[in-house]
């Protein structure tokens, strides 16, 4: 499991991820991070992201009627909300190269 710490800086770029594949509401947002390996992430650490990344427009929301339940919100994301993620598949591809080298170098040692 990654550790909460780590994970932390992260999610926010994550959860753009999956919103910019299909529009899609704060549990399934979870259970496909999950799915991909993420661990359980809490819908108490889940919302308040969408919360913030509702308020700094990178992400707009939908309220859709549902089959089993209440209406649910959908997000989907805005322009800012693209280049929010160009940005971090940017930066994170800086980073993930940096500590891989690292990583490999001293592996070698």
């Amino acid at each position: 499991m990654i550790p909460s710490q780590m994970l932390k800086g992260i999610l926010g770029g994550c959860i753009l991820t999956v919103i910019s594949r299909e529009e899609t509401y704060g549990y399934e947002i979870s259970q496909k991070l999950r799915q991909m390996g993420f661990g359980n992430i809490a819908e108490g650490t889940i919302y308040p992201l969408l919360l913030r990344l509702t308020k700094n427009g990178c992400i707009c929301a939908t309220l859709k009627a549902s089959d089993t339940g209440p209406a649910r919100k959908y997000y989907s994301l805005t322009n800012t909300g693209k280049e929010e993620l160009a940005q971090f598949q940017k930066d994170w591809l800086e980073l993930s190269t940096a500590v891989n080298h690292l990583i490999g170098e001293n592996s070698h040692g």
